[in-house]
């Protein structure tokens, strides 16, 4: 007798923002479970990202997430899905987001396209009884310094997560998230690239390093997957106990 496998074969993925940082760590994991995978990014061209031999393999689609009319277009010429991971996401430092256009401009991206993205390609998840993976941040259980938007944002997402598994479970789609820690990627430089702020963000991680995108993949596969069958609405930390 066979158990619950990670296999994804004959599945079909989409992962917005699944260009670079967590998001391609997450679409290239779905890719080598055998999965039909399609990433999406705000550049023209797969080629246009470094690296870009990283995701061959994996369809691309330049969709800008936070505009509602690029996402109904780009659902509308996919016709089954399985697996919707949303990792969009953006900060402006510097205090940028203490004025009202820019935290609304971040919240656009972090948490309201998500819901765009949910709604659209929920009716192909209800038919194939699949699953939604959001990506939030372990920021939605502590403050983060000059970034009140990204904040609010990720607190968003968690519960976001957890309303949408509540109403959709019983329509047959799960709906579960990850929260990442300090993963080394684009939106962590601010700290990765300053010494001093790296030897305190790690000396606040059990584990003692950042975190790697294939980890917060391993989770999203985790939760996607038959192993994951009665979890829904949860959003999983995966810091190295720095939340501890």
């Amino acid at each position: 007798m066979s158990g619950p496998t990670l296999s994804f074969e004959d599945r079909r993925v989409l992962v917005v923002g699944g260009s670079s940082g967590i998001g391609r760590g997450i679409a290239r994991a779905f890719r080598d479970a055998g999965a039909a995978t399609t990433a999406w990014g705000t550049r023209a061209r797969i080629e246009d990202y470094e690296q870009p031999h990283e995701l061959d393999g994996i369809d691309y689609a330049q969709v800008d997430a936070a505009d509602d009319a690029q996402v109904r277009s780009a659902a509308a010429a996919i016709d089954a899905l399985d697996v919707l991971v949303m990792c969009q996401g953006t900060v402006r430092y510097r205090k940028q987001e203490f004025e009202a256009e820019v935290f609304r401009q971040v919240l656009d991206v972090n948490l309201t396209s998500m819901m765009t993205c949910a709604q659209a390609f929920f009716p192909l998840l209800a038919k194939a009884g699949g699953t939604i993976v959001t990506v939030s941040s372990t920021a939605a259980y502590h403050a983060t310094l000059g970034t009140p938007a990204y904040n609010a944002s990720k607190c968003g997402v968690v519960g976001l997560t957890r309303t949408l598994g509540q109403a959709w479970a019983s329509q047959g789609v799960r709906v579960n998230g990850v929260a990442p820690g300090y993963v080394a990627t684009k939106l962590t430089e601010v700290t990765t690239n300053r010494p001093d702020r790296l030897a305190a963000a790690l000396e606040r991680i059990p584990l003692g390093r950042m975190g790697e995108p294939d980890e917060m993949a391993g989770a999203a596969l985790f939760l996607a997957s038959p192993l994951a069958s009665y979890i829904v609405g949860q959003t999983l930390i995966v810091d190295g106990g720095m939340t501890l």
